[in-house]
């Protein structure tokens, strides 16, 4: 968690965009189902990190360790309160109504379906489910959050035009920087941006990066950005997690080790101006989640 003590200060009400928390496992136990097993990841951590950034908002997304079960989502909601908090959660088609308002009245104002964890790449399959989903949190006026390949969101691409919410693509929409322009499916999904149908969030550049410090994703950042600043996000991905390298889902996976001020200083170098910069660290992150001034 280290932080460049000559990072220039961001601007008020910036927002991390994706965060997770991994709490107690006696209170908030995680699913037999999982893939992966993570270290801790506590709220006040959390909040560490972001006093030493200079973060004063952020989302919480559900993990897919915890599968269904909200309440640790929940509970860190509640502890940051509806000024600096909202949350991302995962449910089923057939979540009640009930649920659906004990959610947004916690700050909840979309839900993901990650697509990535089981390697998805059947697009009528894949298409299907976020039709579902997006249904079923319409009424709230919530979004949904895609973790998919780029050839994945690239097939459904009629699909996710159609859905009636607001999508957002994690961690560059699934780009590769190794890949740059070339990359199967990055027109598909520039077209869903610079249209306004797409959020991207500029995040987790370990996952699409060969560099130690990401130089490499320079080319891919800045057309993202330049497609339509309207729509980019940043979020760290804290704390990190590096599922699938131990011999075993029970086994604590070590998280990868960022420096995410570092990556801050590289969004400032990437965005085209200071008033890009405000749109994806506090602009576009209010509008989209519905924080107050």
């Amino acid at each position: 968690m280290k932080t460049p003590s000559t990072l220039p200060p961001l601007p008020p009400g910036a927002c991390d965009c994706h965060t997770h928390v991994l709490l107690d496992g006696g209170a908030f136990p995680f699913s037999f189902s999982r893939r992966y097993t993570p270290p801790p990841a506590s709220i006040e951590a959390l909040s560490e990190l972001h006093a030493g950034l200079g973060i004063q908002r952020v989302v919480i997304v559900q993990p897919s360790v915890y599968g269904f079960d909200n309440s640790a989502t929940l509970h860190a909601l509640r502890i940051l309160g509806s000024r600096r908090a909202r949350g991302i959660a995962v449910i089923d088609e057939n979540a009640p109504d009930a649920m659906l308002d004990e959610m947004a009245s916690a700050g909840v104002r979309g839900v993901r379906v990650n697509l990535e964890i089981d390697k998805q790449g059947d697009t009528a399959k894949a298409s299907d489910h976020m039709r579902r989903i997006a249904d079923r949190v319409a009424p709230w006026g919530w979004h949904v959050q895609v973790y998919a390949s780029l050839p994945l969101l690239s097939g459904c691409n009629d699909a996710i035009r159609s859905l009636p919410v607001p999508v957002v693509f994690d961690h560059y929409a699934g780009a590769h920087a190794s890949r740059a322009a070339s990359q199967k499916g990055l027109d598909a999904v520039l077209a869903l941006v610079e249209g306004g149908k797409a959020y991207v969030k500029l995040s987790a550049p370990y996952r699409c990066s060969d560099s130690l410090d990401y130089a490499d994703l320079a080319p891919l950042a800045r057309r993202f950005i330049q497609s339509n600043p309207d729509r980019m996000l940043w979020g760290s991905d804290w704390p990190h997690p590096q599922p699938g390298v131990m011999p075993a889902p029970t086994d604590v996976c070590p998280p990868f080790d960022v420096d995410s001020g570092h990556v801050l200083g590289q969004l400032r170098q990437w965005s085209l101006d200071d008033s890009t910069l405000h749109k994806i660290l506090v602009d576009n992150p209010k509008r989209l989640y519905g924080f107050g001034d």
